[in-house]
């Protein structure tokens, strides 16, 4: 074997020193979830800075002929206890912001681990330490020393993904503020013992900065908290700011802005606390900050008490498609999505039967590759390697009994590259899980253009039947679609005398008065779903006019697997979001057959392919419409978007804000809500849009929903290349799509001869529409946008929950609470 100094002399030149964005991958393997702490430790390529445990790095040293690693072994220290470590030290500070990594946020943990780093050279793996490179000419001995040094000091991806944009609490300046008026009431708020003055409560309780009126604050969505007297205040007076009382101390306070919606800043308020007889500088805290109370929610809900399951021990599993995921902060949303995905035979063939040829194909960067990333990502949850009890370092005896916390894996990579470039999902914030199965949904689409679709196994048609009323004539259109939004009717609750009473009794301030949940049939959800919808604006082609028509949905196929989200999530009276606290009694089985889509009924007339006409003025007919200013205005303050107000107010012929707003609450489900308004024989109109500069990805992923080119070409020329709308538009107009000139899109006619195209339509697979239930995700939380979200999935008959890291058999799962509900066939 030659001397290792001479090997490394040879290797110098692949041996390279992180320079500024270099991406440095030191704690996870670009293949697999082999970290520094696995078993055999993380080899990094001291050339392209990629990591690979040690089942892989010999893969990369002949497929691209590397041979320097900078091989690196953590080896977990003792915990220390946190409040009495008993070596002097101080306790561990609490946070005081919902951040990570700055002063006053979570810890970074950087010091629980003892480090072992040297040099490998492969194939013979000969290594080399610090003390070695101290014999070694000077030369190797610098550049070596300054790779290994600039590895380590180096932020890793990981780390720098976790840090990134996670201050949740920087609070702006309230424009409020600075001109705050305050009253002259002769009011002076004691230093303690405050009180709501409409209903007595002590907890939770504000002082308005503008009359000095104390209330209570918000009711959490556990029925805890305040009973809204100050937000009542504010709407009856518009007097903007509030104080948590409680809170105040010499460095600050808890204020609130209901104009702004937000915790901010208030450079005046010792001088606004000062009128009301407050000494900012003599206050002592003695209630939890917002901030503080958000902390405590986040560090309780990977708790089992916070679980509807909490009153019973539940029993850790491990194993094969047993493995927990790491929350990387607010990422429960992501593991629970994934945790089913990979319970779907399609995902598993596709990826992790696989994942020998897909990590064989991967390109020399895999970390950025959708379909190694996924594989990666399968394998690691189903295959049992990380499924292993978590070390518990503050029981050195071991544990009497097991905790349920899991090694498990961290899914950093993958959530960086299924969230790269979007505005929502690229964040640590909270997010919907609906929204992001439809995300991830759409990216296996974009990157199967070819081979088998997983995604399939959700698609199905949905026939949409419009009547007119006066004609009786009919309109059939189909679309694609993942997922079933099953309405919650609150007015079919089987229990009214016990919501109302609960609601009385809080309104009359007890405080003990039971938090009361609707008990809604699912038979009349999916009434809701399946009963005629009637349209009251709907421009009938047969009659050129505006008349009454009724609108039916059904199924034109049934999917593989069925996906059901119930609606929880609507607004309220001031349209502020809010999730509607409902137990729902969803079955074990469903049989959809009856919403089995019949197409064109014997003897019915179809309305004619119209447009409705452009809006006329008393004497001139205009192409660009004319609409009432006003209106538009007082939807966009509302928040919609612009062009969807504009169409609100279009197409109901500009009759008032309350038929344009019915028409915005009946089409914000549409794909071309916020789409601009095209007006037909306008320069903007359908049709318009030259061949040349069209998306050749929407082409592509039209393509592989089984059109043909042409077809897709047509029918983004006609959508002026918006793809949702396209795809809208090609199940509207399937007839026209048989006869079409294929020679239209691209094609000369010749190319076109040599073989015929498929069959108008989408790959979709159908079958009976029996289902058996087989994962739902659960949230908890006041929207969408916080709280925790957790998985049931049903494995060999015994049902399992998913609540990141642990993993346990589960004894009380609570269907009736579920959000997304996951059906797959019955086999006749």
């Amino acid at each position: 074997m030659a001397d290792v100094g001479e090997v490394l002399m040879s290797v110098l030149s692949t041996i390279r020193v992180p320079k500024p964005g270099d991406r440095v991958h030191k704690d996870e393997c670009a293949l697999s979830f082999s970290s520094p702490e696995s078993e055999g430790g993380l080899y990094v390529c001291m050339n392209s800075f990629l990591g690979f445990g040690s089942q892989y790095v010999e893969r990369h040293h002949s497929r691209c002929g590397q041979r320097a690693y900078l091989h690196i072994t953590r080896t977990r220290k003792a915990k220390e206890d946190d409040n009495n470590s008993g070596s002097g030290h101080p306790p561990k500070k609490k946070p005081t912001r919902l951040a990570i990594g700055i002063e006053g946020g979570f810890d970074v943990e950087q010091e629980q681990y003892d480090e072992d780093v040297k040099v490998v050279i492969l194939p013979d793996r000969q290594e080399v330490t610090s003390e070695d490179l101290a014999t070694m000419p000077d030369v190797v001995r610098e550049r070596v020393s300054l790779s290994m040094s600039g590895i380590m000091a180096a932020d890793s991806v990981s780390h720098t993904l976790q840090v990134q944009q996670w201050d949740g609490e920087v609070r702006q300046e309230s424009r409020h503020a600075a001109d705050l008026k305050q009253l002259d009431n002769g009011i002076k708020i004691p230093p303690s013992g405050w009180r709501c003055e409409v209903c007595d409560l002590q907890e939770n309780i504000w002082m308005n900065l503008t009359d000095g009126k104390v209330l209570c604050g918000r009711r959490y969505f556990d029925g805890s908290g305040g009973n809204n007297h100050a937000l009542l205040h504010f709407q009856e007076t518009g007097y903007p700011l509030a104080v948590k009382l409680g809170t105040i101390t010499p460095d600050g306070a808890d204020v609130y802005s209901y104009d702004e919606d937000d915790m901010v800043l208030d450079s005046k308020l010792p001088e606004h606390l000062a009128h009301f007889g407050i000494d900012m500088m003599t206050m002592e805290k003695t209630e939890r900050t917002m901030t503080e109370l958000e902390i405590a929610v986040n560090q309780r809900v990977g708790e089992w008490e916070v679980i509807q399951e909490s009153g019973t021990t539940l029993r850790p599993m491990f194993g094969p498609g047993l493995t927990g995921m790491k929350n990387l902060g607010n990422s429960c949303y992501l593991n629970s999505v994934m945790q089913v995905l990979f319970t779907v035979p399609d995902f598993e063939s596709k990826y992790v039967s696989n994942i020998a040829k897909i990590i064989d194909d991967a390109p020399s960067d895999p970390t950025q590759d959708f379909k190694t990333q996924v594989a990666k990502l399968g394998y690691g949850l189903l295959s049992g390697e990380y499924s292993k009890p978590a070390p518990d370092p503050g029981n050195e005896n071991g544990a009497s009994e097991p905790r349920g916390d899991q090694i498990g894996i961290a899914p950093r990579m993958f959530k960086a590259l299924v969230g790269r470039g979007h505005p929502e999902f690229s964040t640590n914030r909270q997010q919907d899980a609906q929204e992001f199965l439809l995300h991830f949904i759409n990216m296996v689409e974009r990157n199967c253009r070819s081979g088998p679709n997983p995604s399939e196994a959700f698609r199905f048609l949905v026939e949409e039947r419009i009547v007119c009323q006066e004609s009786q004539k009919a309109k059939y259109t189909q679309r694609v679609d993942y997922i079933i939004q099953l309405p919650v009717p609150m007015d079919q609750a089987t229990n009214t005398e016990e919501l109302q009473e609960a609601e009385r009794r809080r309104e009359e301030g007890d405080s003990s008065a039971p938090t009361v949940r609707a008990q809604i049939p699912f038979t009349a959800c999916m009434a809701a779903l399946s009963e005629p919808e009637i349209l009251t604006d709907f421009w009938s082609s047969a009659v050129q006019a505006k008349t009454t028509a009724t609108k039916t949905t059904r199924f034109a196929s049934f999917p593989d697997h069925l996906v059901i989200q119930i609606k929880k999530f609507t607004f309220g009276l001031d349209w502020v979001p809010k999730k509607l606290d409902v137990s729902i009694d969803v079955p074990d089985t469903l049989d959809l057959s009856a919403l089995r889509a019949t197409g064109q009924q014997p003897g019915e007339e179809l309305l004619p392919e119209v447009a409705p006409p452009p809006l006329m003025t008393p004497d001139v007919e205009v192409k660009a419409p004319v609409l009432d200013d006003s209106t538009v205005s007082q939807l966009c303050e509302m928040g919609f978007p612009l062009e969807a107000c504009r169409k609100a107010v279009y197409y109901t012929g500009n009759t008032g804000i309350d038929s344009a707003m019915t028409w915005i609450m009946s089409h914000m489900d549409d794909p071309d809500f916020s789409a601009p308004l095209v007006l037909p024989g306008c320069s903007s109109g359908p049709g318009t849009t030259p061949t040349e500069s069209l998306s050749e990805d929407h082409v592509a992923t039209i393509v592989t929903m089984g059109f043909s080119r042409d077809q897709a070409t047509k029918a983004l020329r006609a959508t002026s290349n918006v793809l949702d709308r396209a795809v809208d538009w090609i199940f509207s107009h399937l007839d026209d799509l048989e006869s079409m000139d294929v020679s239209e899109g691209g094609r000369s006619a010749a190319e076109s001869e040599g073989g015929r195209d498929p069959p108008p339509g989408p790959r979709v697979r159908d079958g009976p529409g029996k289902y058996e239930l087989f994962a739902f995700i659960s949230h908890m939380g006041t929207s969408t946008m916080c709280g925790h979200y957790v998985c049931h999935i049903k494995k060999d008959q015994q049902w399992v929950i998913f609540n990141d890291q642990k993993v346990c058999a589960s004894e009380k799962p609570p269907k009736d609470l579920g959000y997304l509900y996951f059906y797959r066939r019955v086999a006749e």
